[in-house]
C-alpha cells in the first residue's frame, strides 16, 4: 500500500507541475506577444520553466520501471 500511495502522490505532483509549466509557457508567450517583455522577468520565467521541466522528467523516470538491456 505504501508504494501505491507514493505512486499516487508522484502522479498528483506531476499533474500540478505540468499545469504550472503550461501556465508559465502561456504567460511567457503573452508577454512576448504584447511587446512589453522585461528581459530579466522573461529570463527568470524561462529558468523556472526549465526547472519545472527537469523536475517533471525526474518524476516521470520514477514512475517508469528501469529497463536494463
Amino acid at each position: 500500500m505504501g508504494v501505491e500511495l507514493d505512486e499516487k502522490s508522484v502522479r498528483i505532483e506531476l499533474a500540478r507541475l505540468r499545469q504550472e509549466h503550461r501556465d508559465l509557457d502561456t504567460a511567457i508567450g503573452a508577454i512576448i506577444e504584447t511587446g512589453r517583455a522585461d528581459a530579466l522577468q522573461l529570463q527568470r520565467m524561462k529558468k523556472k520553466k526549465l526547472f519545472l521541466k527537469d523536475r517533471i522528467t525526474s518524476l516521470e523516470d520514477r514512475l517508469l520501471p528501469d529497463i536494463i538491456a
